[in-house]
């Protein structure tokens, strides 16, 4: 778990009294890794706590992060660090959630990014890391894993040295999100506590948890009556609650599926939960019920027909990333799921898309 936490709105203000005690020397920096979306916005950058040979690396999250770029972003801050980093500080999105945790893990571990994507790879613990999300739902911010896209496939790097030292939870952080992406990365959550509910890992822990951020996504999307100073707090917490609720269970159809389309297409992960998601009545028909009733609410569209024109092979490699991923499988259809899930069913399926 994530040892320490802070939440409350203006919470961000307290991240150099907290990092402080963690400086190693004044050459060993900290490196706040920051979504380049705040590059201009200098109400949030002007606020990073800079001393010494600290420095802010900004990370571009149009795409999903690579374990290319991490290993390029380590040897960046091996080579242009005079001694090992005090810390690495992520600021942002899950995107930049994950590449702050990969980063923290590779510094201390030999080789690449990739040599570790699965469960329960990594030798040695991570540097300090801290994770101040600055949008909500993804559960990035507490969960075991950080989901990279590697040369053969989309996986996390699944271990007890992957969740954050320190996690920093400002809803203030979240305003002026756009209203597609609050909604696609809200449905992230909700389809965290949809496939964790109804998997077969569940357990009364991580039903407590599910249960509890299904409820806050209920009242945010459907029932729609708070401010929205009352909306960015909820959400944050439902967010943590559903990412709680994965790290004791496992997620299921709609993110194996979603990662396939991730490696193929680039697809982003919120909206691509949201894609396949949108098909799956037959595994989770109350919780598609749900989630079209709340699209309808918000006037989402969808986009249609992103696999009209795939070729059989470029099909095959998504079923290909979608079968490995073994547990979310297991977690959704039980032990005997490749009897369920077939080759066929799963090209089926991602026709549709």
């Amino acid at each position: 778990m994530v040892s320490r936490v802070v939440f409350g709105r203006g919470s961000f203000s307290q991240l150099e009294d907290i990092i402080a005690p963690k400086r190693l020397s004044s050459i060993a920096p900290f490196i706040f890794l920051v979504d380049d979306v705040f590059e201009k916005n200098t109400a949030l950058t002007s606020r990073i706590p800079l001393g010494y040979d600290d420095k802010i690396i900004f990370i571009s999250a149009e795409e999903e992060p690579k374990t290319s770029q991490v290993d390029a972003l380590v040897e960046e801050i091996i080579v242009t660090s005079k001694q090992r980093p005090s810390g690495i500080i992520g600021i942002g999105g899950g995107t930049v959630m994950d590449m702050a945790k990969a980063v923290a893990i590779m510094i201390t571990n030999d080789g690449e990014a990739k040599d570790y994507q699965g469960w329960d790879l990594v030798k040695n613990p991570a540097i300090y890391h801290v994770g101040i999300p600055t949008i909500s739902g993804t559960g990035a911010e507490v969960s075991r894993t950080t989901v990279l896209t590697g040369p053969e496939k989309k996986l996390g790097i699944n271990s007890d040295y992957t969740p954050f030292d320190q996690v920093i939870l400002d809803p203030e952080l979240t305003k002026g999100v756009p209203k597609d992406q609050w909604f696609y990365t809200g449905m992230d959550c909700f389809i965290h506590c949809v496939e964790s509910l109804k998997g077969t890992y569940l357990n009364a822990f991580s039903e407590s948890y599910g249960e509890k951020a299904y409820e806050l996504c209920y009242e945010l999307f459907l029932d729609n009556n708070l401010s929205e100073e009352e909306g960015q707090d909820k959400l944050m917490m439902a967010s943590w609650h559903g990412g709680m609720s994965i790290a004791y269970s496992q997620v299921g159809v709609a993110h194996a599926m979603s990662y396939g389309l991730g490696y193929l297409l680039g697809t982003k992960h919120g909206i691509g939960n949201c894609i396949v998601f949108d098909h799956l009545e037959e595994f989770y028909p109350e919780g598609v019920r749900v989630f079209k009733e709340m699209k309808a609410k918000h006037e989402i569209q969808l986009p249609q027909g992103l696999c009209t024109h795939l070729s059989d092979t470029e099909f095959d490699t998504m079923i290909d990333v979608a079968l490995s991923l073994g547990p979310l499988w297991e977690n959704a259809l039980g032990k005997e799921w490749k009897k369920i899930m077939t080759r066929q069913k799963l090209r089926d399926l991602y026709s549709k898309m």
